[in-house]
């Protein structure tokens, strides 16, 4: 029987290797290993649970055992390698994506998400979505309407006003200020 188990802040392949590597310290065998979730092989007993738990946490890692907390976190690594590590959001609504993913109504997912996170869904898609711009833009090898089209906005001023909104700066402005900056290191 095989013992699935939940981790918080596990959001890269960094994290994914750091848990592989306690996993064998500890000989236990993962059929799945994705974002946030462990899939163990084996029943895992409390001395090897309470040792993980012990080894995740000094990297920043935590097991949950919270239903809620769970669900949250399965929400936001959804989100994450939507917006991250795919390189094309889905053609679907995003409600019925993460739906589907988490398996759960979105109303009751949009509810608990708000209610524990403070801010919804949809904001929390965008503050991703907005650090998906930078990162981008930084990288500067996509035009504006090129990332506009790939982070699937309406338009380029859509996608403007909402990095606005949420940076205070225009997209245009930011790149400049990256490029000054990287001018500024570049004389010393």
């Amino acid at each position: 029987m095989s013992t699935k188990l939940f981790i918080k802040y596990m959001v890269s392949l960094r994290c994914k290797l750091l848990v592989k590597d306690e996993l064998k310290k500890l000989d236990l065998h993962y059929v799945v290993l994705e974002l946030g979730v462990i899939e163990i092989l084996e029943d895992i007993t409390k001395d090897q649970r309470r040792q993980l738990k012990k080894n995740l946490s000094k990297s920043g890692l935590e097991m949950m055992e919270n239903k809620k907390s769970i669900l949250i976190e399965k929400i936001r690594n959804v989100i994450i390698e939507m917006v991250h590590y795919t390189d094309k959001l889905p053609k679907v609504n995003y409600s019925d994506y993460i739906s589907e993913k988490v398996g759960y109504n979105y109303t009751y997912l949009a509810n608990i998400f708000s209610e524990v996170k403070g801010i919804t869904i949809q904001q929390f898609i965008i503050i991703h979505k907005i650090e998906k711009v930078k990162e981008l833009l930084i990288y500067d090898e996509l035009s504006l309407t090129e990332i506009s089209h790939r982070l699937h906005y309406s338009s380029v001023a859509h996608l403007s006003n909402q990095f606005k909104k949420i940076t205070g700066s225009t997209p245009t402005f930011y790149k400049k200020l990256k490029e000054k900056r990287k001018g500024n290191l570049e004389d010393l």
